[in-house]
Parts: C-alpha cells; structure tokens; sequence
C-alpha cells in the first residue's frame, strides 16, 4: 500500500487511510515519513495534541511539510480548519501532499472528511495481509491465524491466539467505548460471538435480539457500529432485474478469520478441520480476500433465490460484465445445481468455483475451478485491464 498512499499524495491535497487497530498504518505512516520530509502527530498523545491548539499556527511553522495526524477520528473538529489550510496552500500554488489522516473508524470518518474536505481528500484501507502478499504454501496459517501482523507472524498458535484475545478484549473495553453511546463490554463480546457462529449466514436481526434480550433496533446499532470499526462486513444481496424473488438480508461475515477463530475459542487449524464452522470459515476468508483485491470500480454481492439458485459472490467488473464465483473447501470441487441455476439467470461472462486444492483447472466449458491465490491474481491483472 506504501506506493498506494504515495501516488494519492501525489495527487491530493490530503489522503485519510483508514483500517482496524492493529493493522499496520502508523508502521506505514513512519515508513512513509523518511522519503516525504514529514512530520507525525500522534492525537491520543497529549503532547502532540497540544501542538494542535492552535492547527493554523503549527500549520504555518511547518509550512512545505507533510503532516500525518494518526487517531484523527478523536478529533473530528479539526477536518474544518485544515480545509481552510487546504484552500489557501492551494491559492499560493502548492495543491498536493499536505496531510496524510490516519483513524481506525471508517464510516463516520468518511463521512466527516467527505463533507468537509470535498474536492480535497482521497480516501483508501489498510487491510490485514491477503492471499497475494503470502506464500501460497502458508495459506493454511493465513486462514487459521488471520491477517493481522502480530497473530500471523507470532511464532507460535498459542502466542497467535493469546494476542487475537487480547485484541478483542482491548476493543471491547477501551476502543469501541470511544465510537459511541456506552455498550456493556460483555454484551457486545456476545453480540460479537454470535456473528461469529453465523459466520457467512443472512442477517437475522429478529434471532440475535432474542439472544440478547434487546430490541432490533439495538443490534442494528450494534452491527453498523461493527461495520464502521471495519471488524465485520456487510456483503449485500445482488440487485437483480430478472424477476426472480430474492433474499434480501445481507450475509454478515466477520472480515477477519482468526479474529472469528478465537471468538469461537479455536487455537489451531486441526481444532478448526473439526469445528462445525469450518466451512462457513473459509468462505469468509475467501470472500474476504477477494473484495480486498477488486478493482477499485467493482461492485460485489451475493445471489440467492427462494427458488434455491446460489451464487457466493457476484462480481461486476464494470460496464455489466459480470463475474460468478462459488466457494468451496475441497480440493475436489463440483458445480451444485444451485450455481447451475444461478448462472443461467445471471450470464455471467466468467464463472469460477474457488476451492482449497493447489490446482486450477476448467470443470467444463464455461466454470473454472481456481486457488484462492489463482483467484486474487486473476483480479489484479483485472484491474490493469490485462485478465
């Protein structure tokens, strides 16, 4: 993402990357600021809060600087000035590279920064590690360890699933206080757990409230507040025009597998061969994997009919063309008669079954069966018009 960042810099006043704790963009950020000349400010420091009392000041000291303001969702107030900043460097003739914002919120921030920084900002995520940025040979530790640095590279399980704990009661008891009205910790830890055992399926609001004993009102709160911390995914039903009736709740995922491993108290891989979650996991770390790799004018969602036509996924690459994808945990994979139906009501222009064998290969004319590091590939050469 480091060339990512740099390239937005290049053409954006400011830049705000957002991603969960832990994820990795105050390690981008310092690996950012040597080759920018730029200077960091933490805000949950008070000392580098403190240089902000009066931003227009410090902004005139550090005048030709790149100035990188991590949290910057704890202090929302300050999207307003450093618009004013922005239009007078831009009338002295220096339009780009002035802020990079770093917040661990996504939808409120985007949405602060979006109307106050208008015209003035670029907005992109730092996601846990993928498919593509590990050996393939290592995909069994990705998925059972999840994405985030410190889990994936620990050296061993047990040090990979002491600090995933960690990690949620963390979130539970400090962070998440911060983005709201005050949820009791173990409330949201159940609530949390619960999308866990749903790993994959429609969201039924109705069943979690009565698992909780709180109105449906309540656990929408809970689950956009969820969303926003970019810890669980909304993947909604595709929109269709064919006339068929359709499920219309979204599949709810949690977007970090060994973050649902250890909701559900699984250590290990051997622990999650034999988990009844498990291939409800795999679904998610792959669905996970691959709307992170999409082209940034992709749009993706699921199908499913009452009728029992399924898709996993569909992908529109852009100008209607459509891509089907299933998901499947054998390496042995077989076209369902629901994806065969599905297919004929969609047309998809390519079809493919991602399945967890080392081989790809064609199951007939029209459906491909793929790795997951197949899949991803495929999708980046997509983005540069070359698949």
């Amino acid at each position: 993402m480091q060339s990512e960042v740099n390239r937005l810099l290049d053409s954006n006043p400011a830049v705000v990357l957002t991603g969960p704790r832990q994820v990795g963009k105050t390690t981008l950020a310092h690996a950012l600021a040597p080759e920018r000349g730029a200077l960091y400010l933490d805000l949950e420091r008070p000392s580098d809060l403190a240089k902000l009392s009066d931003v227009e000041q410090y902004c005139d000291q550090t005048s030709g600087k790149l100035l990188i303001l991590d949290e910057i969702h704890r202090i929302p107030a300050l999207f307003a000035p450093l618009r004013g900043i922005i239009d007078e460097r831009r009338r002295a003739g220096r339009r780009t590279g002035h802020f990079l914002l770093l917040g661990s919120a996504s939808i409120d921030l985007l949405k602060q920064s979006s109307e106050t920084l208008a015209g003035r900002i670029a907005h992109c995520e730092l996601c846990p590690f993928n498919a593509s940025e590990i050996p393939e040979r290592d995909q069994l530790r990705l998925w059972s360890r999840g994405g985030f640095p410190e889990s994936y590279l620990a050296h061993t399980d047990a040090l990979s699933f002491e600090w995933r704990l960690n990690f949620i009661g963390t979130y539970l008891e400090r962070d998440i206080p911060q983005f709201g009205p005050r949820i009791p910790a173990e409330t949201l830890r159940r609530f949390w757990t619960m999308l866990a055992h749903n790993q994959a399926q429609p969201h039924n609001a109705s069943a979690l409230a009565r698992g909780l004993d709180v109105r449906g009102v309540t656990i929408a709160r809970y689950l956009d507040l969820m969303v926003d911390l970019l810890l669980v995914r909304r993947l909604p039903s595709w929109t269709s025009n064919i006339g068929r009736r359709m499920i219309r709740a979204p599949k709810i995922y949690i977007r970090d597998s060994g973050i649902c491993h250890a909701l559900l108290g699984i250590a290990t891989a051997d622990q999650l061969f034999g988990h009844p979650v498990v291939g409800s996991s795999w679904e998610g770390f792959v669905i996970e994997n691959i709307l992170t790799a999409l082209p940034r004018r992709a749009a993706a969602g699921f199908y499913r009919t009452s009728g029992g036509a399924e898709v996993d996924l569909v992908i529109d690459m852009g100008a209607g063309a459509l891509w089907a994808v299933e998901i499947k945990r054998s390496s042995t994979p077989r076209i369902s008669r629901g994806f065969r139906s599905a297919c004929d009501d969609l047309r998809p222009a390519r079809s493919f079954v991602v399945h967890g064998g080392r081989e790809s290969y064609p199951l007939d004319r029209h459906v491909h069966a793929v790795t997951l590091h197949d899949m991803v590939e495929r999708l980046g050469l997509a983005s540069i018009g070359q698949a």
